[in-house]
Parts: C-alpha cells; sequence; structure tokens
C-alpha cells in the first residue's frame, strides 16, 4: 500500500495533471522529497528557502494540520491521504 498526495488544481502542471500522486510511507520531509524528485519543482511550492513549510501551504495528514503535528517530522503510514491546500486570502 502507498500514501496518496493530493495535489491542488493550481500546482497540477508539475504533476502532468495527477490529481493524486502514490508515493512511499514515511515522514513528510521523506514524503515531500520523493515528490520533488517524481515531479521536479514541486519541492520549491512547498518548501521555503530554510527548508521548512511555507507559510501560504497547508499540508494535512488526513485531517490533521501538520503544523499543529510534528511538521515535517510528522510520520505518514500506509494508506494515509496527504492533502496539499493552498491558503485563499482575500475578502
Amino acid at each position: 500500500m502507498a500514501v496518496t498526495v493530493r495535489i491542488p488544481t493550481m500546482m497540477r502542471p508539475l504533476t502532468g495533471g495527477e490529481k493524486q500522486v502514490p508515493v512511499e510511507p514515511g515522514v513528510l520531509s521523506e514524503i515531500v522529497s520523493e515528490l520533488e524528485a517524481a515531479h521536479p519543482g514541486l519541492g520549491d511550492r512547498l518548501l521555503d528557502e530554510d527548508g521548512g513549510l511555507r507559510k501560504f501551504v497547508n499540508v494535512f495528514v488526513d485531517d490533521d494540520d501538520v503544523r499543529y503535528l510534528d511538521g515535517l517530522d510528522t510520520k505518514v503510514d500506509d494508506g494515509i491521504t496527504v492533502s496539499i491546500i493552498p491558503a485563499v486570502a482575500g475578502g
């Protein structure tokens, strides 16, 4: 079994239009590295220049925001869904 990563519409050109990408289980930082290796440019959209999650990109493991878990050290097991959700601003 694998981990499913849901890709938002604005990032789908980097995945060849794929809405969901399967990756190996592990910690979130490994998953981001695997995404970058398979789909160059995706890691840059998720991580800032210091290697942390960008402020305007939210990442959920199942229904939990990783910022309230262990951040990039959050463990992601088989069968879990990771959702990448760009923050929406405006009024």
